[in-house]
C-alpha cells in the first residue's frame, strides 16, 4: 500500500515529467519547420503562412531568437486570452462546450475541496481507529488513510458531519449542473439561430423506404414527398452502396503515395533505377522497377474504379432503401424530421440528416432491418468484454506491486526493496500499468459502434463514449476498489470471523484512494502534459513532408491535427467526476489532485483547440445531455457507496438520512431532462420559421436547389456529377405550376399533387 512518501515520489516524478514535456514543447513549437504541426488550425483556415519561406537559410529551420525561449510557458496565458464568443467563431460550439466540461469540474470541486478540507479532514484526523486496528487486527493502512472516514470509530456521532457534508456536496453539484445545463442550452439555441446556412438545416434522412416493383427508390421517394409535402419538398439524393468503390479509391491513394515517394527519391538521385520486391511487405519475391510497378498499379486501379462506378450507378441492387430528402425551408425539414410519416411506424422513418462532413458513409449501406440484430450482438459482446477484462486488469495490477514483482521475478527482490525504488513502484507503477493496458480499448469500442450501424461520426463517438464510461466504472473504479481491497486485506480476512469481513471491507474501500491518486497523477498530470507534444502528428508530418510532398496541397494533406476526440476524452473526464464525488466525503485528500487535472487540462486543451485541432463536425453541443446524465450517475453512485460505508460503521441513526439523497437527485435529473433536454433533441418550429423569414428577406433570389443538389453526394462521386440543367426560371415555374403526379403504379396514376416527372427518374434526385 502506498504511503505518504510514495505519493510524494510519484508526485515528483509526474510533475517533473509534465515540466519536461512543456520544455520540449516550448522548444519544438518555436522552430519554423514545426510550425505546421503546432499551428495547423491556422494553416487550414488560411490565416497563417510558413515562416520558413523567407530569411536566412538557417532561420528557415531554427529559431535563433533566444528571447523567445525565455518565455517557454507564455502559451498558457495566451490560450486563455481568446474570449468565448470569438472561440465559438474560430473553433465551433462543440469545442467550446467540450472545454466547459473541464470548467464545470473546477466550479464543482473547488468549493467542495475547500469545504471538505476545512470540515472533514480535521474530523477524520483527530481519531486513532486505524492505529488500533493495525495493532489488534493486523489491518494495513497508511498515513493518508488517517485523513479518511476509515479513521472514525464505529457508532461515532461524528458521522453526522459526513451526512451534512454529503447533502451540501449534492446541493452544490446539482445547482452548478442546472446552471450549466441552462447556459449550454441557451448557447445551443443562440448558435443554431445565428449560424450560417448549412445543408443539414434543410435535409432529412429517410430510411426503410418500402420496396415497390413499379418504381425505383428515387421515384418512390419523390412521389411520396410530393404527395405528403407538396408545398415544401425540393429534391432528394438516394443512398447507394459505394463501399467497394470507396475501398478502391483508398487503395489508389495508397499506391499513388508510394509512386510519389519513389519518383521523389529517383529525382534526388537518378544514378540507378529503384527496385521493389513484390512479396509480403516487400521482404521477398520478384524484383521489379518500383516506378513502373506503381504506375501500372495506379492505372489498373483507376480502370477498376471507373468500372465499379459505372456498376454502382446502373445496378439497382446497389441502391439502398434510404434517401437524403431536402426541403425548401428549415420549417418544413423540422416538421418532417420530428413527425411520423405513415401509420406504419417502421416505414418511412425520418431523422435529421447529419451535416455532410459528419456522415459516416459506410454505414448508410447497412440495411435498416439488420440494425436491431447488430446492436443486440454488440450489447452482448460489450458485456463479455467488460466483465472478462476484469481478469487481465487484476493480473496486471497484481504485478504492479512489490509483492507481485517479487513473486514473478524473485531475483529483483534486492532492487525493489530499495526505499526509493519501492516508492516509485508503489506510487507510480500501478497507474502507468493500468493506463498502458487500456490503450487499445477506445479503438475496440469504436469498431463495435461502427458495427452497430450509426450513420454519423458524432453518434459513433457518443455511443463509444457511453460504453467507455461504463467500462471505466466497472473495470477501473469498481474492480480496483473491490478486488484491491479484498487482496490487500486478505490476511485479515483469513484470521477473523465471517461476520467481521463486511466491516473490514467497509474500512478498506477508502484506502484504495492512494491507488487513484497515483492514477490521477499519471493520467491526469503527465498524460495531459504529454498531449501537447503531438508526437505522432509531428513524426508523421515530417515523414510525409520528406518522402511524399510535391505541392502545397500535398503539404496541407500531410498535416494531421486531430480533434478533441470526444469518444476518449469525455469518459476520461467523467472518471474524474466519479472519483471526486465518491471520495469527497470519504477521503478529501484526493480532491487537490483532481483540481490540478481539471485546471491543467482546461489550459492544454484550450490551446490545442485554438491552434491545432481541426473540427471534424459540428453538432451544436448535442452531447451535453450525456455529459449531464453521467455526472448525475456519478453523484448517485457516491451517495449509495457512502450509505454502504456508513452501514459497515454501524451508524444506524445517521445512515437512513442519506436515503433521501438518491431520490432527490433522480428527481432533479428528471426536472432538468424535461426543462432543458428538448433544446438538444428537437428544433423549435418557431426558431426555424424566424430563420427562414430572415433569410428570405435578405436573399429573395436564393437558388436553394443548386445549393442542396450535391450536398449529400457520396465523396467518391463528387466532381463527377452532371452539370445542373435547370436554371432559376425553370425552378420558379416548377414552384408555381400545379400538375398531376404521374406514377407507374396503376392504382395511383391520377394522384393529385405537384410534379414535373413523366415516366422517368426525377432529375432532382441523385445517387449518394
Amino acid at each position: 500500500m502506498a504511503t505518504l512518501s510514495d505519493i510524494g515520489v510519484s508526485a515528483g516524478i509526474n510533475i517533473l515529467s509534465a515540466f519536461i514535456f512543456f520544455i520540449i514543447f516550448a522548444v519544438l513549437r518555436l522552430q519554423p519547420f514545426n510550425d505546421r504541426v503546432y499551428f495547423s488550425k491556422w494553416y487550414l483556415k488560411g490565416l497563417r503562412s510558413s515562416p520558413s519561406r523567407g530569411g536566412a537559410f538557417v532561420q528557415r529551420f531554427v529559431n535563433l531568437d533566444f528571447r523567445a525561449y525565455l518565455k517557454f510557458l507564455n502559451w498558457m496565458p495566451e490560450a486563455l486570452k481568446m474570449p468565448e464568443p470569438e472561440l465559438i467563431d474560430h473553433a465551433g460550439l462543440d469545442s467550446v462546450v467540450y472545454l466547459r466540461i473541464y470548467w464545470l469540474g473546477l466550479k464543482i470541486f473547488v468549493p467542495i475541496a475547500a469545504l471538505a478540507w476545512a470540515v472533514l479532514v480535521p474530523v477524520n484526523w483527530t481519531n486513532n481507529t486505524l492505529e488500533l486496528a493495525r495493532q489488534l487486527r493486523n489491518v494495513t493502512s497508511s498515513d493518508i488513510d488517517k485523513l479518511s472516514v476509515s479513521n472514525i470509530p464505529e457508532y461515532s456521532m461524528r458521522f453526522w458531519t459526513h451526512i451534512v457534508m454529503a447533502y451540501a456536496f449534492t446541493i452544490w453539484t446539482c445547482y452548478v449542473l442546472m446552471k450549466e445545463y441552462e447556459t449550454v442550452a441557451n448557447m445551443r439555441l443562440q448558435f443554431v439561430a445565428s449560424e450560417a446556412r448549412r445543408p443539414d438545416q434543410f435535409t432529412v434522412l429517410v430510411r426503410n423506404v418500402p420496396p415497390d416493383a413499379d418504381e425505383s427508390v428515387s421515384e418512390l421517394v419523390e412521389h411520396f414527398f410530393l404527395v405528403n409535402h407538396p408545398d415544401h419538398y425540393l429534391t432528394n439524393q438516394v443512398v447507394c452502396n459505394a463501399n467497394k468503390l470507396a475501398d478502391l479509391v483508398k487503395k489508389k491513394k495508397k499506391m499513388q503515395n508510394w509512386l510519389d515517394y519513389y519518383q521523389l527519391k529517383y529525382a534526388r538521385n537518378n544514378s540507378q533505377r529503384l527496385m521493389v520486391k513484390l512479396g509480403f511487405l516487400g521482404l521477398w519475391g520478384q524484383k521489379v522497377d518500383a516506378i513502373e510497378h506503381y504506375i501500372a498499379e495506379v492505372d489498373k486501379i483507376s480502370k477498376e474504379i471507373a468500372k465499379e462506378r459505372e456498376e454502382v450507378v446502373k445496378d439497382p441492387k446497389s441502391i439502398m432503401p434510404a434517401s437524403f430528402v431536402s426541403f425548401k425551408t428549415r420549417w418544413a425539414a423540422a416538421v418532417c424530421a420530428q413527425t411520423q410519416q405513415t401509420r406504419n411506424p417502421t416505414q418511412w422513418l425520418t431523422e435529421w440528416a447529419p451535416e455532410p462532413r459528419d456522415v459516416y458513409w459506410p454505414n448508410l449501406a447497412i440495411p435498416y432491418v439488420s440494425l436491431t440484430v447488430r446492436r443486440l450482438l454488440m450489447h452482448v459482446a460489450f458485456f463479455f468484454l467488460t466483465f472478462f477484462f476484469i481478469i487481465p486488469i487484476a493480473f496486471v495490477q497484481s504485478l504492479a506491486t512489490i509483492e507481485g514483482i517479487v513473486k514473478a521475478a524473485p531475483f529483483l527482490k534486492v532492487i525493489v526493496e530499495d526505499k526509493f525504488m519501492k516508492s516509485v513502484i508503489q506510487g507510480f507503477l500501478p497507474g502507468i500499468a493500468l493506463k498502458l493496458f487500456l490503450i487499445f480499448l477506445p479503438s475496440i469500442l469504436m469498431i463495435m459502434s461502427k458495427f452497430e450501424g450509426f450513420t454519423s461520426i458524432s453518434s459513433l463517438e457518443r455511443r463509444s463514449a457511453s460504453r467507455y464510461y461504463i467500462f471505466n466504472f466497472v473495470n477501473v473504479f469498481l474492480a480496483s476498489v473491490i478486488t484491491g481491497a479484498a487482496f490487500e486485506q486478505l490476511s485479515a480476512f483469513l484470521n477473523q470471523s465471517p461476520n467481521q469481513i463486511p466491516k473490514t471491507i467497509g474500512v478498506a474501500i477508502p484506502m484504495k484512494a492512494t491507488f487513484f491518486i497515483t492514477y490521477i497523477m499519471v493520467d491526469g498530470w503527465a498524460g495531459v502534459a504529454g498531449e501537447i507534444l503531438m508526437l505522432k502528428p509531428l513524426i508523421m508530418f515530417h515523414l510525409k513532408n520528406t518522402f511524399l510532398v510535391k505541392t502545397e496541397k500535398d503539404r496541407e494533406e500531410a498535416m494531421d491535427p486531430g480533434s478533441i476526440g470526444f469518444n476518449t476524452g469525455e469518459p476520461r473526464i467523467q472518471l474524474y467526476f466519479l472519483l471526486g464525488l465518491v471520495y469527497a466525503p470519504v477521503t478529501p485528500m484526493l480532491l487537490p489532485f483532481i483540481l490540478v487535472f481539471f485546471a491543467l487540462a482546461y489550459i492544454v486543451y484550450r490551446h490545442q483547440i485554438i491552434n491545432v485541432y481541426n473540427q471534424e463536425y459540428e453538432s451544436a453541443a448535442a452531447f451535453w445531455p450525456d455529459v449531464h446524465g453521467r455526472v448525475i450517475a456519478a453523484l448517485i453512485i457516491s451517495q449509495l457507496l457512502l450509505m454502504g460505508l456508513l452501514g459497515t460503521k454501524h451508524a444506524a441513526l445517521a445512515a437512513p438520512f442519506l436515503i433521501a439523497l438518491p431520490v432527490l437527485t433522480i428527481g432533479f435529473h428528471h426536472f432538468c431532462k424535461g426543462r432543458y433536454e428538448p433544446a438538444f433533441v428537437r428544433y423549435p418550429l418557431q426558431e426555424a420559421k424566424m430563420k427562414d423569414t430572415l433569410e428570405s428577406a435578405r436573399e429573395p433570389n436564393l437558388n436553394l436547389r443548386g445549393y442542396l443538389q450535391s450536398a449529400y453526394v457520396h465523396p467518391v462521386f463528387r466532381g463527377d456529377e452532371d452539370e445542373d440543367d435547370y436554371d432559376d426560371d425553370k425552378l420558379r415555374k416548377f414552384e408555381e405550376e400545379a400538375i398531376i403526379v404521374p406514377t407507374k403504379r396503376q392504382s395511383r396514376r391520377n394522384t393529385p399533387a405537384h410534379s414535373r416527372i413523366s415516366g422517368e427518374s426525377s432529375p432532382f434526385s441523385g445517387k449518394v
